[in-house]
């Protein structure tokens, strides 16, 4: 078979796809839907913590308060909230 026979074969001989292929995965979120994410994730859990934090640490310096806030926000929110959060989008966006 010469070259020139198999580019008129490979060139007339369209390729098939079944009609029933799933389709591709949609990588992942871009940054800015990553950071609207993040922020639904965040804001509510430090809102809700300060409102939890208030009545025991009314006398802290603000620092302290921050840094026991952060210490069980960011955890929440990076290994709980936000992959949820991320699941749910990703569901919506295959729909």
């Amino acid at each position: 078979m010469t070259t020139e026979s198999i580019a008129t074969d490979s060139a007339t001989s369209p390729a098939v796809a079944p009609a029933c292929a799933p389709a591709a995965p949609a990588g992942p979120p871009s940054v800015h839907v990553r950071a609207v994410i993040t922020w639904l994730a965040i804001f509510p859990l430090v809102a809700i913590g300060m409102l939890a934090m208030a009545p025991i640490s009314e006398s802290w310096h603000p620092v302290l308060r921050a840094f026991v806030l952060t210490l069980i926000v960011v955890p929440l929110a990076v290994y709980l909230v936000v992959p949820q959060l991320i699941r749910g989008y990703g569901a919506l966006r295959r729909r």
